[in-house]
């Protein structure tokens, strides 16, 4: 009997490579010369970092990369640039939601994480990516936010309550 994986056995990093093939936009693996450097998008490709080694970096980096895709217009490599760097957060904020989101963190509540550890396992992301999500979401929210049914805090920690 043969089976096929479908999109829901997909992992995320190959489900936005899926998404970027949709956009016509290819994805190729680079050799940066700086380490600092772990992805970059331009004219509809998106080169990322051979040095990048799990799949959960490899999507968080490309969810940036796809952000700068749907957010970013011009040239931005100038980053002492106040335009530049606006561009940037954009686009790493359009990477936050793609992957983590208030959907995501509920989401995450709902299947028992309750750390950060299990929730970026969950989500399939890297924990310091996580923590900058939370860290932006907490900036533009405030202490709390509700999605829903759910009510987020994002101070002291992350934690979730269901309304009834």
């Amino acid at each position: 009997m043969l089976s096929f994986i479908g999109v829901n056995e997909m992992n995320t990093y190959e489900k936005l490579l899926a998404s970027a093939e949709a956009e016509n936009i290819d994805v190729i693996d680079y050799d940066f010369q700086s380490e600092k450097i772990k992805g970059l998008y331009c004219d509809g490709v998106v080169a990322l970092s051979k040095d990048l080694e799990t799949n959960r970096e490899k999507s968080c980096i490309l969810a940036e990369e796809l952000g700068h895709y749907h957010t970013s217009v011009g040239d931005i490599t100038n980053l002492k640039d106040v335009r530049s760097l606006k561009q940037e957060r954009h686009a790493r904020l359009w990477g936050y939601n793609n992957r983590i989101g208030l959907s995501g963190i509920v989401e995450s509540y709902k299947a028992g994480c309750r750390n950060l550890y299990e929730m970026a396992e969950y989500l399939e992301v890297t924990e310091d990516f996580l923590q900058e999500a939370l860290t932006y979401y907490k900036e533009k929210y405030g202490v709390c936010k509700q999605a829903g049914a759910y009510i987020i805090y994002f101070e002291p920690g992350i934690g979730v309550l269901e309304r009834k």
